[in-house]
Protein backbone atom coordinates (compact mmCIF):
# COMPACT_ATOMS: atom_id res chain seq x y z
CA UNK A 1 0.00 0.00 0.00
CA UNK A 2 1.41 3.34 -1.28
CA UNK A 3 1.59 7.17 0.86
CA UNK A 4 -1.39 8.60 -0.16
CA UNK A 5 -0.39 11.62 -2.44
CA UNK A 6 -2.84 13.75 -0.51
CA UNK A 7 -2.00 17.77 -0.73
CA UNK A 8 -3.25 20.58 1.53
CA UNK A 9 -5.40 22.16 -0.95
CA UNK A 10 -7.56 18.78 -1.49
CA UNK A 11 -8.56 19.11 1.75
CA UNK A 12 -9.06 22.63 2.85
CA UNK A 13 -12.01 23.78 1.39
CA UNK A 14 -11.65 27.16 -1.01
CA UNK A 15 -8.30 26.27 -0.94
CA UNK A 16 -8.00 28.34 1.93
CA UNK A 17 -5.66 27.67 5.20
CA UNK A 18 -7.39 27.93 8.25
CA UNK A 19 -5.65 30.35 10.93
CA UNK A 20 -5.03 27.82 13.67
CA UNK A 21 -3.20 25.09 10.82
CA UNK A 22 -0.46 27.94 11.30
CA UNK A 23 0.22 26.99 14.93
CA UNK A 24 0.03 22.77 14.45
CA UNK A 25 2.80 21.29 15.87
CA UNK A 26 2.85 19.27 12.22
CA UNK A 27 3.56 22.87 10.51
CA UNK A 28 6.58 22.51 7.70
CA UNK A 29 7.20 19.35 8.69
CA UNK A 30 7.00 16.57 5.93
CA UNK A 31 3.03 16.08 5.23
CA UNK A 32 3.59 12.55 4.04
CA UNK A 33 4.25 11.65 7.55
CA UNK A 34 0.60 12.10 8.03
CA UNK A 35 -0.57 10.14 5.53
CA UNK A 36 1.15 6.72 6.56
CA UNK A 37 0.74 3.42 4.90
CA UNK A 38 1.13 1.40 8.43
CA UNK A 39 0.00 1.44 11.70
CA UNK A 40 3.76 2.10 13.08
CA UNK A 41 3.18 5.39 10.59
CA UNK A 42 0.23 6.42 12.26
CA UNK A 43 1.60 6.08 15.80
CA UNK A 44 4.41 8.33 14.61
CA UNK A 45 2.14 11.06 13.71
CA UNK A 46 -0.17 10.39 16.76
CA UNK A 47 2.89 11.49 18.78
CA UNK A 48 3.67 14.71 17.27
CA UNK A 49 -0.35 15.13 17.30
CA UNK A 50 -0.28 14.52 21.31
CA UNK A 51 1.61 17.63 22.28
CA UNK A 52 -0.32 20.26 19.54
CA UNK A 53 -1.93 23.25 21.02
CA UNK A 54 -4.04 22.74 17.85
CA UNK A 55 -5.14 18.86 18.07
CA UNK A 56 -8.77 19.57 19.03
CA UNK A 57 -9.09 22.25 16.36
CA UNK A 58 -7.59 19.76 12.98
CA UNK A 59 -9.69 16.92 14.43
CA UNK A 60 -12.92 18.98 14.36
CA UNK A 61 -12.07 19.93 11.11
CA UNK A 62 -11.16 17.14 9.82
CA UNK A 63 -14.33 15.56 11.01
CA UNK A 64 -16.42 18.18 9.29
CA UNK A 65 -15.22 18.28 6.41
CA UNK A 66 -15.12 14.24 6.09
CA UNK A 67 -11.58 14.32 5.48
CA UNK A 68 -10.79 10.65 4.56
CA UNK A 69 -7.12 10.69 4.71
CA UNK A 70 -4.27 10.64 6.60
CA UNK A 71 -3.91 11.15 10.85
CA UNK A 72 -5.92 14.50 11.65
CA UNK A 73 -6.19 15.58 15.61
CA UNK A 74 -4.56 12.54 16.23
CA UNK A 75 -6.94 10.29 14.94
CA UNK A 76 -6.61 7.87 11.96
CA UNK A 77 -9.28 7.53 9.01
CA UNK A 78 -11.16 4.52 10.78
CA UNK A 79 -11.03 6.60 14.14
CA UNK A 80 -12.60 9.26 12.75
CA UNK A 81 -15.22 7.00 10.90
CA UNK A 82 -16.29 5.96 14.62
CA UNK A 83 -16.41 9.05 15.79
CA UNK A 84 -18.73 9.86 13.72
CA UNK A 85 -20.57 7.19 14.01
CA UNK A 86 -21.16 7.36 17.71
CA UNK A 87 -22.58 11.41 16.58
CA UNK A 88 -25.14 10.44 14.14
CA UNK A 89 -26.57 7.52 16.74
CA UNK A 90 -26.38 10.14 19.51
CA UNK A 91 -28.28 11.88 17.00
CA UNK A 92 -30.66 10.40 16.40
CA UNK A 93 -34.01 10.86 18.71
CA UNK A 94 -35.25 7.83 20.91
Amino acid sequence: MKTSEVTEQEVTPDHQTPSWMEHARCRGGASTQFFPSDGAGVDRARKVCAECPVKTKCLEYALTYRVEHGVWGGCSERERRRILSRRRAQAIPQ
